[in-house]
């Protein structure tokens, strides 16, 4: 090639977006060496920080690919040394959450989803749905938000039933119509289901204890806080949240329906193609009955069932479930090593995810959300606003502080029991506001792609922009909040909760 060939040559682009990484550089370096740190907060938690907003500022304005971006954030963390004293404590902190059994569920959970697609169990599925509910696009995804509610009260992992059991079902669906990222049809009716699929998930694990680890943990605090004067039961809960509940899981369909309609509205042939395909699979194959196996298995693991029957020493974690499903999907030959080595969204979200987890992690162990919360706590009781006011500033701050946690679990622990005690103080009924915050400590998933578990499985499925994901979920932060407290201050009224 000669040299005026060469420099025809258009130049490459550059590996990042420039405007946006500037943006996130100036905005860590601001928080970092401009804003002094406030009194009673470390030098270390305050950069953490830095480095956490700047991570976010970068993820929103797609500065990288967010894999690359968590790269660059262990990277950073591990070279600042904000966590740890010496070098080798600093890269092991932030390599921590590599072997929370959070990451793996999630990675895993996506990998397992492959085993309904290779087998054809997925396509059976998804045809079976479209032949009941198959009229409209809308009655599909009333028709995965009904799924989620029946077996949410048995699968207190919300990753598991929303990223693990729905969410292959509403890729086969989408799938079948020809709706999939890689081809760019995303928007025919795979975005739409794809938010549904999610936005049912932060719904059906506020009605029950039992649908969402963090529940329990919220039972506990409220027990430890009132000196066992409410102690909420399994069936209390249930019934505090059903009415609330319900009108959320009917509402959401029609406002991401409002918000995002598919291109595919109407179905009128639908049943009829899909009772067409369903002869066309013709009988249940062996690699079927073992998927569906599994399914039933991880089903009844999740939902703790042997222990129910046997004893709490055959208890089985949610993350050692998905392994087992795993592991006999790889020993029956259902998958191949080779097909899990190419489930690259899986492998994507172990990466950033476990990065974000981290950072958030350490965010609360160096005092900086203990820090906040106190500070929450002088504010308001300086204001002298009545009880009402106070639960209604604490209910927001605590949910919407949830864009600074990427676990449930992480900010029920770091929050609830300070913000719970703050409103008690101020004469805030123990009833009702430990009914209003278990309720924002679910809705508070409807936010960012990072707010629990469920949510990067999905995300990494490429239905949605990270702008679509984001605008859907305050929406739904507000739809749900309005609707779940303004119901639930009507039915625990009649209940006698207050």
């Amino acid at each position: 090639m000669s040299d005026s060939e060469k420099n025809s040559e258009p130049e490459k682009k550059l590996a990042f977006e420039p405007i946006p990484a500037a943006i996130a550089i100036a905005v860590g370096l601001i928080i970092w060496l401009v804003i002094p740190t406030p009194e009673g907060v470390t030098d270390n938690a305050w950069h953490l920080l830095a480095l956490f907003v700047a991570t976010i500022v970068a993820i929103i304005g797609k500065a990288l690919p967010i894999g690359a971006l968590a790269m660059i954030a262990i990277t950073l963390v591990a070279v600042t040394g904000v966590t740890a004293e010496t070098p080798k404590d600093a890269i092991n902190d932030a390599l921590s959450s590599f072997s929370s059994p959070l990451i793996w569920l999630i990675g895993i959970a996506v990998m397992i989803s492959r085993g309904l697609i290779k087998t054809g169990l997925g396509s059976r599925i998804a045809y079976y749905f479209i032949s009941i509910f198959g009229k409209r696009t809308l009655g599909i995804g009333y028709a995965l938000a009904i799924a989620e509610l029946i077996i949410a009260p048995i699968t207190p992992s919300n990753t598991a039933r929303g990223g693990g059991i729905i969410h292959p079902i509403m890729r086969s669906i989408s799938l079948s119509f020809d709706s999939t990222p890689q081809q760019g049809t995303q928007n025919k009716i795979g975005r739409y289901l794809a938010m549904v699929n999610y936005h049912a998930n932060p719904i059906t694990s506020g009605m029950f204890i039992t649908a969402t680890a963090p529940n329990p943990l919220v039972v506990d605090l409220v027990n430890k806080a009132t000196g066992s004067e409410i102690q909420l039961s399994w069936t209390t809960w249930a019934l505090a949240m059903f009415v609330p509940g319900i009108l959320c899981l009917i509402l959401m369909p029609l406002v991401v329906y409002w918000i995002y309609p598919p291109q595919i509205k109407e179905t009128p042939d639908a049943k009829g193609y899909a009772r067409e395909n369903l002869a066309k699979l013709g009988k249940v194959s062996s690699h079927e009955k073992i998927m569906l196996g599994v399914f039933t298995l991880m089903l009844l693991l999740w939902a703790n069932v042997p222990a129910m029957i046997f004893g709490d020493q055959f208890s089985v974690n949610a993350t050692t479930t998905a392994f087992i499903g795993l592991s006999v999907l790889l020993i029956t030959g259902v998958l191949s090593w080779q097909d899990v080595l190419k489930e690259k969204s899986a492998w994507d979200t172990i990466v950033w995810f476990g990065a974000l987890v981290m950072m958030a992690n350490y965010l609360n162990k160096l005092g900086l959300i203990t820090w906040f919360s106190s500070n929450i706590e002088t504010a308001i009781g300086m204001t002298g606003v009545s009880w009402v006011g106070a639960v209604v500033i604490l209910t927001l701050v605590y949910l919407y502080m949830h864009y600074f946690f990427a676990s449930t679990t992480a900010h029920i622990t770091a929050m609830f029991a300070a913000f719970y005690a703050v409103g008690l103080s101020l004469g805030a009924p123990p009833m009702l506001f430990a009914l209003i915050l278990a309720a924002a400590g679910n809705i508070m998933m409807t936010l960012t792609h990072y707010a629990t578990g469920t949510a990067p499985v999905i995300f990494n499925s490429g239905y949605t922009t990270l702008a679509e994901w984001w605008k859907m979920g305050a929406v739904m932060s507000v739809v749900n909040l309005v609707v779940w407290i303004a119901a639930g201050l009507v039915w625990w009224k009649i209940l006698g909760y207050y």
